[in-house]
C-alpha cells in the first residue's frame, strides 16, 4: 500500500542530509524505510549485539555505513546522534541516512540538540482512512472500521484485532521498559570496562 507521506519523505532525502520518520510501533515506518531506499543497508538497533555496538563505540559503529544506512529505532542510543552530526558535516551528501524512532519524546530530543538544520522529521501514523480507499481495502461496514482499527497489522494479516491490540499495547510497554534498563545498564557497563582498561584515566 502506499503510504500518503511517501512522497514528502522521498523529497525530503533529496533535501536534507539525514531524515527521521517518528511514528508508533507497527505504524509501517520500517516497511516506508526500505521502500524509499531499497538499496541501502539496514540495521535495526533492536537487535541487542547491534545496540550494544552502537552504544559501546558510536564512532566505531557509523563507520560500518560509509555510504549511510537505515538506523531502526534509533532513539535506543542516544549518543549516536552527536556523533552523526560530525559524519554528516564532513560527508556533505544528501539523504545519506534515514532514521527511525517509536519512542518520540526520546528521539525528538536528542535530533534537535544535536542535529538542527541537518535533518528533516516525519511523522508515520497508521493508516489513513484515504489510505485505505485508495487500495481498496476500505471496510465495507463503519462499524468494521472501528472494530479493525487503522493499524496495518490488522489488515495485512488475518488476525483477531481484539488480541492484537490487546498484545500490542503489553509488549510495547514491556520493550520501553526494557530498553530504558538495558541502555542504563550498556552504559554503566561500557564506563566501568574503560576505567579499568590499562592505560586510561
Amino acid at each position: 500500500m502506499r503510504r500518503s507521506i511517501a512522497e514528502a519523505a522521498a523529497d525530503a532525502l533529496l533535501t536534507y542530509p539525514a531524515v527521521v520518520l517518528t511514528g508508533p510501533r507497527q505504524s509501517g515506518k520500517t516497511t516506508l524505510a526500505t521502500r524509499l531506499l531499497p538499496d541501502r543497508p539496514y540495521c535495526s538497533l533492536e537487535e541487542p549485539d547491534e545496540e550494544e555496538d552502537a552504544l559501546r563505540d558510536p564512532r566505531g559503529f557509523l563507520g560500518r555505513f560509509p555510504d549511510g544506512a537505515i538506523l531502526d529505532e534509533a532513539q535506543r542510543c542516544p549518543d549516536l546522534f552527536r556523533y552523526l552530526q560530525s559524519v554528516l558535516d564532513r560527508d556533505g551528501r544528501l539523504g545519506l541516512f534515514l532514521l527511525t524512532g517509536s519512542q518520540q519524546f526520546q528521539l525528538l530530543e536528542r535530533v534537535t540538540q544535536s542535529l538542527a538544520g541537518r535533518i528533516a522529521i516525519l511523522e508515520l501514523l497508521p493508516f489513513a482512512l484515504s489510505e485505505l480507499q485508495d487500495s481498496g481495502r476500505e471496510p465495507e461496514r463503519l462499524e468494521d472500521l472501528l472494530f479493525r482499527g487503522l493499524y496495518p497489522p490488522v489488515h495485512d494479516r488475518p488476525v483477531d484485532p481484539r488480541r492484537w491490540y490487546l498484545n500490542y499495547a503489553r509488549t510495547s510497554s514491556t520493550m520501553s521498559a526494557a530498553s530504558s534498563t538495558f541502555a542504563t545498564s550498556s552504559r554503566s557497563t561500557a564506563f566501568k570496562s574503560a576505567r579499568h582498561e590499562p592505560g586510561s584515566f
